[in-house]
This record gives structure tokens, sequence and C-alpha cells, in this order.
């Protein structure tokens, strides 16, 4: 049976999720990190990325450039959790979902949290996805519910 290959947002999304997984353990986090740290993973993040590498790029850009944003509807949406308490794994995953779900208007509602619960399954434990699913499931609720 042939492997079936992945879309490059999905590439993307992984490579995303690999460098701000990685960043979270840098004191204070900045531009300058993350290029190093996409370098690392990518290579260089000139014009001449492919597809789902620049996709990574918008997408670690975005996160951090939202980060607190981010954040604070996290914690708002985790009844009980303190950030501090989430998984870095499920934290992760959270930020890089809800910063789609919020400021890419080509990536539809349905898609982010799928991608979102896709990768807490890969990279987190048997709980992680459910605990995504769930997070991001209210915020989105939260989100119809005032709009």
């Amino acid at each position: 049976m042939a492997k079936k290959h992945k879309s490059p947002r999905r590439q993307g999304r992984e490579k995303a999720f690999q460098v701000l997984y990685g960043m979270q353990f840098y004191p204070q986090p900045d531009l300058g990190h993350m290029l190093r740290t996409f370098d690392h993973f990518i290579g260089n993040h000139e014009e001449d990325l492919g597809t789902g590498d620049g996709f990574a790029l918008e997408l670690v850009r975005g996160v951090l450039s939202n980060l607190p944003r981010l954040d604070a509807l996290i914690t708002a949406h985790c009844k009980n959790w303190r950030l501090e308490r989430i998984g870095k794994i499920e934290l992760t995953v959270l930020r890089l979902s809800l910063f789609e779900l919020l400021h890419r208007e080509d990536v539809p509602d349905k898609v982010a949290i799928n991608e979102g619960i896709e990768l807490a399954k890969k990279f987190g434990d048997n709980r992680s996805g459910g605990f995504v699913n769930g997070i991001l499931d209210a915020i989105v609720h939260a989100r119809e519910q005032s709009a």
C-alpha cells in the first residue's frame, strides 16, 4: 500500500508546531530566536521556501505576534486550569490552532480544529486530542454566541 503524502499545509503546521514547541524552552522568545529555531528545523527562511515552509513561517510569526491574546483566550476557556498547568504540547497546539481560527480567513474553522486535534494526537498522549478539541470547540462556540 502506498504511503499518503501530507499536504504542504499539514507539513507546514507540523513544522510550525515543532518550532513553537522548541521556543517554549527559551526564557524570552523573540523573532531572532524564532528564525534560528526555524533555520534548525527547515533551513533558509528566504524567498525560496516551499509552500509548506512558507506557511509554517507565517504561522510561527503570527502566533508569536499574537501570543498575549491567544493565551488570554485559552486561559478564559480552560476552567480550573492555569496556563502554566497545560502541557507544553497541548499549549503549543492550542496557540497554533487558535491563531488559524482567528487570523487565517483561508482556513475554515473545522479545518483548524481538525488539524489541531491531529497534531495533538501525533505529538501528545492519548488524551491530548480530546483536550485540544474541547478548548477549541468552546472558543468557537463562544465566538459564534457573541457574533
